[in-house]
């Protein structure tokens, strides 16, 4: 009687559910989890498609729960989100409909509330370099630089 060292396809099958289960996923994180498994190619995209087909794999959805979680909770901006999601294979379609769970009023408030908070961190008595300090944070935090300058700018008068 042969043995085999495969491992059953279903048990992979349950195991990518509870990774799916656990957290939000994308396409492209469970693709990585599934090599990672050494599962060969023509399985995982059976798994992928059942994954899909029952819900728990949907990169649409990901993109809108991952867009507003960075934000509330690591207070990224957009740029940073998007470049995020883009090294996760996420279409750009998807990154925008992401993007729309973002609060425009709770986004500039959310900014200003970084650049405030890093004004009384920031020792310089150059105005010129403070200004260039805050901007470059909120800048770095993923904010668009235009609006950066124009929340500074406010801020000043």
């Amino acid at each position: 009687m042969k043995q085999s060292n495969e491992i059953h396809p279903d048990f992979i099958l349950e195991k990518a559910r509870n990774f799916c289960s656990y957290q939000e996923r994308c396409l492209s994180d469970v693709k990585n989890k599934l090599k990672e498994w050494m599962v060969k190619d023509n399985v995982a995209e059976k798994i992928i498609d059942t994954l899909r087909k029952d819900g728990f794999l949907d990169d649409q959805r990901y993109a809108c729960v991952f867009s507003g979680s960075k934000f509330r909770m690591n207070k990224w901006g957009k740029n940073r989100i998007i470049y995020e999601l883009q090294k996760k294979e996420i279409p750009d379609l998807y990154i925008q409909i992401g993007l729309q769970e973002i609060d425009e009023e709770e986004y500039i408030t959310v900014l200003k509330q970084l650049i405030t908070k890093k004004s009384f961190e920031i020792k310089d008595n150059d105005p010129y370099r403070f200004r260039k300090r805050l901007a470059s944070y909120a800048i770095s935090k993923g904010f668009e630089p235009p609006l950066v300058w124009n929340i500074l700018k406010e801020t000043e008068g």
